[in-house]
Formats: structure tokens, C-alpha cells, sequence
């Protein structure tokens, strides 16, 4: 620390040498810096050339008063702390100076030694403490100021981050919407091939596999299987006869109860032919093992392995019921194509033989509430929907996902949210309304 930051710089100004004189003496001692001036305007003079941190001036001075010199140095100088030296009969002109001024302290002359050093010493402490008060502050805002621009800096950083991220992610899901369209599409190419090989039954199997999927996971859901057995129940039901592929043509061209002994132990045989043929695809593994067993019976009476009640895979439980009843429907299990009720009551009558009862009821309640709410769909542009209109059919997307699921009920917000993709997509949708039959 330097020698003028330890002592502070004192100025007295007073026209009486005598009084510079002895005040000069009584301050020396105690290692202050000290000016003197006979007139104010020869201390304003020292104050523009010399750092001062305290002036002392007596009131009464010609030419310029304490009063009006003390005003001065408020005004110029603001730092500086100002007392005056002022006799009894100098009440109003000392008032002056502390208000205009605003003087520290006023001492009365004589004055008191002690006093006054007192006085001098406490007035450079409030000097010193609020300069350093001044600088802390200037310190304080400085660094507010460049950590809220390290702040701005960082959240820039952030915002660029994110927005990188972002677009990462929407890579990633766009690559990810890629995928899955064309595992849909691979999985909906399979179905139809299936189809294709119906032989004469071929008008009949027309959307076989669709139905059984569709239904078979409604069942699935109900039964409160998790997502992705769901999923896949639903795949197995698309491509349930892909081992079928391999078989004669006049094995497809008759219903499975009018084949001989030897066509059936073939046919019996696709099953485990489909397995094969799907669980190369490591997104089929699960649900090639729903096809294995999709002709497994409760009773266990079923083929290819025999397994009976829960050993058979839920999955493969629930293929069953809903294929069955669409075989008996479209007649490729019966003589004859049989009618909803009677494939119904074939259901029924086989629950605990050939049918998981829980699926058979369950699936049972599902067709009771399907016609008494009735089977007829409309079609509907987004235009003509209305809110509480219920879906008849999943609502998907043109890449494959879904977007509104069969049973969905719409509300003002959904169908905007509809309108609004038209318009983003430049692509029409068409949604299918379930409505009552009357």
C-alpha cells in the first residue's frame, strides 16, 4: 500500500495565517498530507491539481465565504470530505453552508484538539469506506455484467446444442418412420402373397390375414397383453399361413374337413413350415412362435406339438378363436361358408376343448358389442367429421403408423389436428365412422 493510500491528503483554507499555522502543527504529527490556502480561490486551485480527501475551511474569508467555496467543492468535487470552521456568530451563514454545501461536520471556534482530530479521523474512515464501498460495487456490477454475458453466451451454446440435437432426433425418426413403413410394407407384401396362393378359395381368403390381425389384437388388448405382445399377435395374424406357400394347389382348393387323412398330415405341416420361413427375421422371432402353435387346441388335441391349456402361447390362444371363426365364415374350415351366428355357436360349443374359454369369451363379448353398435362404416373426409364420431377402423398414416386407433372417439381438437396435417402434408385422409344401424 502506498504512502498517499496510508495517509490521507488534508486541505485547510483560511484566510488567518495564524490558524493554517495551528492547524497545520496539530495534524502533522499524525502523518497526514496537508495543503494549505489563504482563500478559497486558492484552494479550489490546489483541489484541481493535488488528490484531496478532506478540506477544513473557515467560514468567514473575502471575496468567497466557506459557505459558498464549500458549495463549490460539493459541486466539483463530490468525494471530498467537507467541515467548517465556524464562530458563534455564524449560525445563519453556517446553516447555508450545510445545506448548500452539505458539510460533514461544523466545528466552533476555538475548537477543541481532540475533538477536531477526532472528528478529522472518523470523517477520512467514512471517506475511505465509501470509496471502497464505491469500488466493491463497481467490482460487483463488472462481474454481474460478465456473468450475465457468459450466461448469454452459454444459453446461446445450449440453444445451438438443442437445436442440434433436434435435428439429430428428427434423423433418427425419420429414419426410424423408414424402417418401420417398410417393415409394414415387407409384412403386408407376405400377407398378400399368402393370399394370392387361395387357389379357387382365393375370393374368400380375400383380407384373411387382415381380419384375423385386426380382431385377433382387439381381443389382445382386452386381455391386457403388454404392447409389444400385442404387436405381435398382430403380426403373426397377417402372416399365420405363410407356410402355406409351399403346398399343392388342390390342397388350397378344398376346405380342411373334406381333405383325406394324408392331405391333412400336410397341411398340418405349415405351421411349423411358417416358423421357419420367419424366424430368420429377428423382428418375427417372437411372433414366428405364435404361428407355430396358432393350431394348437386347449384340449391338446391341436398340432403341431400336442401342447395343451396355458403351455400353448397366449398369443397363439387368441389365434385360434379369431381364426377359426373367420375360416368358418369365409369356408376354408367347413363344407360351407357358415353364417356369423353359427360360427359363433361352433365357437361356443368348442370353449374348453378347442378354445381357450377366456379367449372364446372374451372374444364373443367383442362380437356382441360389434353388432349391437353394427357393422356399418362410413367413409368420411376430415371436412364432413363431426366431434364424438367413433372410428370403425385404425386411422394410419401414409409412412405406415398409426394414428388414431379403431374405437377412437373424435373431438373438435383431434379433427383439426387432422385438417391441419392435410394441409402440412398436401395428402387427403379418409376416415372410416362407425355408425348405428337403424
Amino acid at each position: 500500500m502506498s504512502e498517499e493510500q496510508s495517509f490521507p491528503t488534508l486541505l485547510f483554507v483560511d484566510d488567518e495565517p495564524g490558524i493554517l499555522s495551528a492547524l497545520r502543527r496539530l495534524f502533522r504529527p499524525h502523518g497526514y498530507r496537508i495543503f494549505i490556502a489563504e482563500s478559497g480561490a486558492a484552494g479550489l486551485e490546489i483541489l484541481a491539481k493535488e488528490s484531496v480527501d478532506l478540506v477544513i475551511s473557515d467560514m468567514r474569508m473575502p471575496e468567497m465565504d466557506g459557505a459558498a467555496f464549500l458549495k463549490e467543492v460539493r459541486n466539483r468535487w463530490p468525494q471530498v470530505m467537507r467541515i467548517l470552521l465556524t464562530g458563534y456568530a455564524d449560525i445563519t451563514s453556517t446553516v447555508a453552508a450545510i445545506n448548500q454545501g452539505e458539510i460533514y461536520r461544523y466545528v466552533s471556534k476555538p475548537w477543541d484538539d481532540n475533538e477536531i482530530i477526532t472528528i478529522v479521523r472518523e470523517a477520512t474512515e467514512r471517506q475511505r469506506l465509501e470509496t471502497e464501498n464505491q469500488r466493491l460495487s463497481a467490482l460487483t456490477k463488472a462481474q454481474n455484467d460478465e456473468l450475465k454475458q457468459l450466461n448469454t453466451s452459454l444459453e446461446q451454446k445450449v440453444a445451438e446444442r438443442t437445436a442440434e440435437l433436434r435435428q439429430a432426433l428428427s434423423f433418427v425418426e425419420q429414419a426410424h418412420s423408414e424402417l418401420k413403413k417398410s417393415f409394414l410394407t415387407s409384412v403386408q407384401v407376405f400377407a398378400g402373397v399368402i393370399e394370392l396362393r387361395g387357389g379357387p378359395l382365393g375370393s374368400q381368403m380375400s383380407g384373411h390375414g387382415r381380419r384375423v390381425a385386426e380382431q385377433a389384437r382387439s381381443v389382445a388388448q382386452r386381455l391386457g397383453l403388454p404392447d409389444a405382445e400385442v404387436q405381435n399377435v398382430m403380426l403373426a395374424g397377417l402372416l399365420h399361413d405363410i407356410g402355406k406357400l409351399g403346398l399343392p394347389d388342390e390342397l388350397l382348393a378344398k376346405p380342411y374337413n373334406m381333405l383325406t387323412a394324408e392331405q391333412r398330415n400336410l397341411v398340418m405341416k405349415h405351421p411349423a413350415v411358417g416358423q421357419n420361413i420367419l424366424m430368420g427375421i429377428d423382428k418375427f422371432k417372437e411372433a414366428a412362435v405364435l404361428v407355430r402353435h396358432h393350431h394348437e387346441c386347449f384340449d391338446g388335441s391341436g398340432y403341431p406339438d400336442h401342447l395343451t391349456g396355458i403351455a400353448i402361447p397366449q398369443g397363439s390362444r387368441i389365434l385360434c378363436v379369431v381364426n377359426d371363426y373367420d375360416a368358418l365364415l369365409i369356408g376354408t374350415l367347413a363344407q360351407r361358408p357358415l353364417k356369423p351366428a353359427e360360427a359363433l355357436n361352433f365357437l361356443i360349443d368348442n370353449r374348453g376343448k378347442r378354445y381357450d374359454p377366456t379367449v372364446v369369451d372374451t372374444f364373443v363379448k367383442l362380437l356382441a358389442e360389434t353388432k349391437k353398435t353394427g357393422a356399418v362404416e362410413v367413409p368420411l373426409r376430415t371436412m364432413h367429421l363431426k366431434p364424438g364420431m367413433v372410428l370403425s377402423r385404425d386411422l394410419e398414416h401414409r409412412d405406415g403408423y398409426m394414428l388414431l386407433a379403431k374405437g377412437s372417439a373424435l373431438t373438435a381438437e383431434i379433427i383439426a389436428q387432422l385438417i391441419r396435417m392435410e394441409s402440412t402434408e398436401q395428402h387427403m385422409l379418409t376416415l372410416y365412422i362407425r355408425q348405428e344401424e337403424k
